[in-house]
């Protein structure tokens, strides 16, 4: 049967953009306090909590960056640089733990429609997938935020980059979603909101690609971060504002037979 998969966020969930700064602030401020409150590590000086910080935005900067080459940096190897460029002996275990609660404390919303859309493309007898690019955080602490929205029981199947050594665009990444839904790249369509799931999907040898526009009102810092120059207006042949029409050109391009 053919397949659809789908980016995550700002494509089946979304933050409004003041909420979605916010949520990367907390990422930001969880590193530098886990950084601060670590000892100094022997032979290296004493570093002023600003420091901290810019060590801390430089490892996350630098994730960000290899992820748009299709390479995963954790959240965990982000500390641990971090902490390595500071000489601070600074916990990972503490990081991550704290990422849980920043993540649980975040009301991610549902895209316009998202279920009933989902709903359509199950029944009409296509497989489902996520492909996500989960940098900030671990994909773990996502799956409860997406079981109570609905979506989880919704797909087959979820690729959270942080547990792969790829990233959107790699097409390793994409592949791997279809092998666990048994579906060939040629059978298959791709929605997202971003220049990775285009150039990804197109890497993997998709049937198509569409760029989901309904939900690209980005955080200040997120747009800084992930939006570098001339990835923030991708070309694509197919696009959408609602999901709604995605389904109408899936339906097109792939028809159940």
């Amino acid at each position: 049967m053919p397949a659809v998969t789908l980016d995550l966020w700002h494509t089946l969930v979304y933050l409004p953009p003041e909420e979605e700064e916010g949520y990367m602030r907390h990422q930001i401020d969880l590193g530098t306090e886990i950084l601060d409150r670590a000892p100094t590590a022997p032979g290296h000086p004493p570093r002023s909590r600003p420091e901290l910080r810019r060590a801390f935005e430089q490892a996350y900067q630098e994730a960000v960056d290899q992820s748009t080459l299709g390479r995963t940096v954790t959240p965990r190897q982000q500390l641990e640089r971090a902490a390595a460029a500071v000489g601070r002996l600074a916990d990972p275990d503490e990081y991550i733990r704290g990422l849980e609660s920043v993540v649980g404390r975040v009301r991610f919303l549902p895209a316009p429609g998202v279920l009933e859309f989902l709903d359509s493309l199950r029944a009409e007898g296509y497989r489902l997938a996520i492909v996500s690019n989960t940098v900030g955080e671990p994909g773990a602490y996502l799956r409860p935020a997406l079981r109570s929205l609905g979506v989880l029981p919704r797909v087959e199947t979820v690729v959270f980059s942080d547990e792969h050594p790829w990233t959107k665009p790699a097409p390793e990444i994409f592949r791997l979603a279809l092998d666990r839904v048994g579906t060939a790249p040629s059978e298959s369509v791709h929605v997202g909101d971003g220049w990775s799931d285009i150039e990804g999907a197109r890497r993997a040898g998709y049937r198509a690609e569409i760029l989901f526009t309904g939900l690209h009102e980005y955080g200040e810092r997120y747009r800084e971060l992930f939006l570098a120059k001339g990835q923030d207006r991708p070309t694509a042949e197919h696009r959408a504002e609602r999901l709604e029409q995605v389904g109408r050109i899936v339906r097109s391009l792939l028809p159940v037979r």
